[in-house]
């Protein structure tokens, strides 16, 4: 088993309604058991270097446990922000030595 972070993006200032809201509580109840880390919301953000022209911005993250990277695909596959015009990374976490 493998960690996967799975960032989720969104335009500046646009934050989810009360519906979306409901749908990403569903969401995080069906990968529950996938949840290594509930992570957290972001909010002030300000980006630096390559990255500073910014349409979508992290805007929250987790991470999950996942047998493969396209597993973890398959769980991102779900976000309801992807519904929502939002955007999601996911990457495969590197153990330090």
């Amino acid at each position: 088993m493998s960690s996967f972070v799975i960032s989720f993006r969104s335009p500046l200032n646009n934050r989810p309604d009360a519906t979306e809201e409901a749908e990403w509580g569903k969401w995080f109840g069906e990968i529950g058991s996938h949840v290594a880390d509930s992570g957290h919301r972001v909010g002030r953000v300000s980006a630096l270097g390559s990255c500073t022209d910014l349409v979508d911005a992290l805007a929250g993250y987790i991470v999950v446990d996942a047998a493969d990277f396209d597993a973890a695909l398959e769980i991102a596959h779900g976000c309801p922000g992807l519904n929502h015009g939002r955007g999601v990374e996911v990457g495969e976490t590197v153990p330090t030595s």
